[in-house]
């Protein structure tokens, strides 16, 4: 699996630009704010759909323009194949091609491009909030699990109207008969999302203890841990029983909610927790085993999905190096000795014997 090309129009600050690139190693240098992070965001975004900066789809059209496109050759399932996506400043939908032919969600286009991102923001994850820790989990999942990514919408959706309800009763306690059949709803496709979320991280949890093991020379014994409502006695389940442990925690706490005006229960709370040797990683974690925990988790995650898919997914690693030490930098650099990659750094000098350097100056190549 590899990107050949892409093209941007009024993207971010890229008016119009075509790069291609290396089946290999890419690393994208330049000065800051000159576009690295962008292209990676463009290219994250091609096979996913999804931005990992960008709250609403407008913030990525370049200032002044009235929509952005990016466009893409990408190899892969033995074939070379087109993707491109229309996204728009306004509130109009974004539009979606594949090979020419105008798709309807980012569903249909699964499998052709995978990405594994790697920020400097992704080496404290295991130290920030929960939510952090969601979206590492749920933008892996969606592109390895099409289904998941579509019942995770759906969640999304319902609890948007269940917190208008819950913030509406006040006012008007009528709305308050529509809310059974929206938590009902709510704990149906919430048992779905912790099926998924069980497995997938049980997978990771072997996969980077594995890797841990490599990094820490067998030193630390990386345990991961999947934290959902507390009925729930086992995420493995089967989703009816799922749904009755949900159900059993929101009637526990319907007063709360309604005296709040807030969704208080439900895997939108979800998280999960590392430790290391049996000390909890969060709380008494170095920033040196937290780094290489996070890294551990990542090429786990890449791994995750090479085996999925049977290809190796794009890695992205975005001034993910100057972060680290040379201990952790040469871990990760000989980790990446296959696949394509695409690095950003500020340092032309630095890794210049990796492969193809692609330089940026204001959102063009030089």
């Amino acid at each position: 699996m590899r990107l050949c090309d892409i093209t941007l129009r009024d993207f971010r600050n890229y008016e119009c630009q075509q790069i291609a690139f290396d089946p290999g190693v890419n690393l994208i240098v330049g000065d800051n704010a000159q576009g690295k992070t962008n292209l990676l965001e463009a290219i994250c975004y091609l096979g996913s759909g999804k931005s990992f900066r960008a709250q609403k789809t407008g913030e990525m059209v370049r200032f002044g323009a009235d929509f952005a496109d990016i466009e893409g050759s990408v190899f892969s399932q033995e074939r070379l194949q087109t993707l491109r996506w229309v996204l728009f400043s306004g509130s109009r939908p974004r539009q979606l091609w594949k090979n020419g032919v105008k798709k309807k969600t980012a569903a249909d286009i699964s499998g052709v491009m995978s990405t594994v991102l790697f920020c400097p923001e992704d080496l404290m994850v295991l130290k920030s909030g929960a939510s952090a820790r969601r979206r590492l989990g749920d933008h892996a999942l969606c592109q390895l699990r099409p289904n998941y990514d579509a019942a995770l919408t759906e969640y999304n959706r319902i609890l948007e109207i269940k917190s208008k309800i819950l913030k509406d009763h006040f006012e008007n306690p009528a709305v308050l008969e529509i809310l059974p059949e929206y938590n009902t709803r709510l704990c149906q496709v919430g048992a779905l999302l912790i099926s998924y979320r069980a497995r997938f991280y049980e997978g990771l949890g072997k996969e980077a203890a594995r890797y841990h093991q490599q990094f820490s020379g067998g030193a630390e014994e990386f345990v991961l841990d999947y934290k959902t409502v507390s009925t729930v006695a086992d995420p493995f389940a089967p989703v009816d029983t799922l749904v009755a442990a949900l159900q059993e925690h929101l009637e526990s706490h319907y007063r709360a909610e309604l005296e709040t005006a807030q969704c208080l229960t439900g895997p939108h709370k979800d998280d999960f927790s590392v430790s290391l040797s049996g000390i909890d990683l969060k709380a008494y974690g170095s920033q040196g085993q937290t780094r290489t925990a996070a890294i551990s988790l990542k090429l786990a995650q890449r791994e995750l999905m090479k085996r999925e898919s049977g290809e190796e997914p794009v890695l992205l690693l975005d001034d993910v190096l100057s972060e680290l030490d040379p201990g952790r930098q040469d871990f990760v650099l000989n980790q990446i000795v296959s696949g394509q990659v695409f690095i950003t750094c500020c340092e032309p000098g630095r890794f210049t014997k990796l492969g193809k350097t692609i330089e940026i100056e204001k959102g063009n190549v030089k």
